[in-house]
């Protein structure tokens, strides 16, 4: 079932806790009520709490992060059809979601400690929905200052360094104008041999059958490959330069 059947159908028999996101599904289908609960259940109703969460966190700071700039695009609410692959019949729900977060008075923070609650323990989820929202900000050709501002107190409520942040937003300022190192996380002075091991590892935590793994919807999987494509871009960078056959 797509994540969009998972969000509106009527026989989801899982929980995600109340709060901000909890409103916002509430919103779209009030049947569901986000709750702990959810912890204790199966893998399978625990997946598919993670799914929803993910998407839904992804619309609602996506719609906080398109006011950062003062101005909100068609470009900025179409990217949300590019990254979940939204059929037309669901583009309507993903509106009214959006709409009613940016439209919220309450401030981005709350959603923001929501996620970081409900995907703790898994940085790499968390990481995945940045990416989600650094797309959704590329959507209309300029990154502005105040969003990329957002996306770092964004990042750090979800408990990534600065450091952590330049590498992740370094993967999404073109790779011909970024540093291939920061990249890929690594100090310029590591040894070849250690390169290769981050690079690898860089390589096994964003396949895409890793995030699916990990309870990305598979909708979002456009962004993994996009990802793993400028990892390697960094890496042959890299590997040209000193060599590294």
């Amino acid at each position: 079932m797509s994540i969009w059947g998972k969000i509106a159908g009527a026989a989801a028999g899982f929980v995600l806790a109340g709060g901000p996101l909890g409103a916002l599904v509430g919103s779209l289908a009030g049947h569901y009520v986000f709750d702990k609960q959810a912890d204790q259940a199966g893998g399978t109703e625990r997946r598919a709490r993670d799914q929803v969460a993910f998407t839904i966190g992804v619309i609602a700071l996506g719609a906080k992060m398109a006011k950062a700039d003062g101005r909100v695009t068609r470009d900025e609410v179409s990217a949300f059809r590019e990254v979940f692959q939204v059929p037309p019949s669901e583009f309507e729900n993903v509106k009214r979601v959006f709409n009613r977060a940016r439209r919220d008075v309450a401030g981005y923070e709350g959603y923001a400690e929501q996620i970081a609650g409900l995907f703790r323990g898994n940085p790499g989820m968390l990481e995945d929905l940045l990416d989600g929202l650094f797309h959704i900000a590329k959507a209309d050709g300029v990154i502005h200052p105040k969003e990329i501002e957002y996306l770092q107190n964004v990042a750090r409520i979800f408990g990534f360094s600065d450091g952590e942040f330049a590498r992740i937003r370094s993967g999404h300022l073109g790779a011909d104008a970024s540093d291939p190192y920061v990249i890929l996380g690594v100090d310029a002075a590591i040894s070849d041999k250690d390169l290769k091991t981050a690079y690898r590892r860089l390589v096994r935590e964003n396949h895409p059958d890793a995030l699916v793994a990990r309870g990305v919807p598979e909708e979002f999987i456009l962004l993994a490959n996009e990802k793993l494509a400028v990892i390697n871009d960094a890496y042959d960078r890299v590997s040209q330069a000193r060599g590294i056959t």
